[in-house]
């Protein structure tokens, strides 16, 4: 066997610097205890992991499909401790540096069949039990919800490398120097200007970067405070991602037996962090236009200029490109 990790190592190494509130208070606690367990055993992969998670995943579709309510706290359970194995691959993977762009494809993919399959299950398993054709529905619903978030954050990812991309040649900056300050950057007041924060770049030298998410905490003043407490508590300000969506709707669901309610409260609160984000997206790109046009770039000159300098490959703004493994980290 290799040699143990500390819970403080395991802690430092792989705890994300925020995350969601169900994973920092229901699953991390246990998850990295678990890691404590396994670490040292050489055949625990990060795949195999993530393998025991779709496997269990199926197990806990099985139990939702029986439709009662001992079987759908069994499903419960079973879901839980499969999000909580699929939380643990990637905690096994940056503990032992053992990461790849398969096991990241492999990680995001089996997610997304997982939720599928459960929701069928679930939402079947209570149609054939109540014949209310509303759960045949709320199947196609949690899909489709699900389906967005995840499609929805890759793209908003790819659209915030554009910007940063493009903004960095079109000013002929060194690309690995910081050019965004994110929403919670420390360094950038709360109503400030587009480029008064500054940040201290690889070679060790603070420089202006343009905040392009100035404008939107702007005028989201009062959520900043709000923000910043669940920061402090590695909580992202996202507060119903799709994290809590699966989990509201595979276990709080079925433990209260109150499927229908939780599926519908949980499809409104998605719902409505992800028009704050797409508000957010917005914001960001007119900031990024305006500063284009400080320099006296338009947009195909910005994107012209990152494909010269490498930072950018030709054509990648077409589909195929919306779902390379360097992006499959949600």
């Amino acid at each position: 066997m290799a040699q143990r990790f500390t819970l403080d190592e395991i802690r430092t190494r792989t705890y994300k610097d925020r995350d969601a509130w169900w994973t920092v208070w229901l699953v991390d606690p246990l998850a990295s205890r678990l890691v404590w367990l396994v670490a040292p055993v050489k055949w625990v992969t990060p795949n195999l992991l993530t393998m025991g998670a779709f496997l269990l995943g199926f197990v806990a579709a099985y139990c939702f499909a029986q439709g009662d309510y001992p079987w759908l706290l069994a499903g419960a359970l079973v879901f839980h401790i499969s999000f909580v194995l699929d939380c643990m691959d990637g905690k096994i993977a940056r503990l032992k540096g053992t990461g790849s762009v398969f096991g990241a494809w492999l990680d995001y993919v089996f997610d997304r069949l997982r939720v599928v399959t459960c929701a069928v299950a679930l939402m079947l398993g209570q149609y054939a039990k109540t014949d209310n054709f509303v759960y045949v529905w709320l199947a196609g619903v949690v899909i489709f919800l699900d389906m967005f978030r995840y499609l929805n954050a890759l793209q908003m990812g790819k659209v915030k490398n554009d910007m940063r991309r493009r903004l960095e040649a079109a000013r002929g900056e060194d690309s690995g120097r910081p050019m965004f300050v994110e929403e919670t950057g420390a360094a950038h007041p709360v109503g400030a200007g587009a480029a008064a924060a500054t940040a201290v770049d690889g070679n060790g030298e603070e420089r202006p970067v343009v905040d392009v998410y100035g404008e939107f905490r702007a005028k989201l003043g009062p959520l900043v405070k709000v923000r910043n407490a669940l920061a402090r508590q590695r909580i992202r300000a996202h507060v119903f991602s799709g994290i809590e969506f699966q989990m509201f709707v595979f276990i709080l669901g079925p433990v209260t037996n109150q499927i229908m309610v939780f599926t519908i409260l949980s499809a409104v609160g998605m719902l409505a962090f992800e028009l704050l984000l797409i508000y957010k997206l917005y914001s960001a790109t007119k900031v990024y236009t305006r500063e284009l046009a400080k320099i006296g770039a338009s947009e195909a000159e910005a994107e012209a200029a990152a494909v010269a300098t490498g930072l950018e490959q030709p054509g990648a703004d077409e589909d195929d490109d919306e779902l390379a493994p360097q992006r499959l980290t949600v």
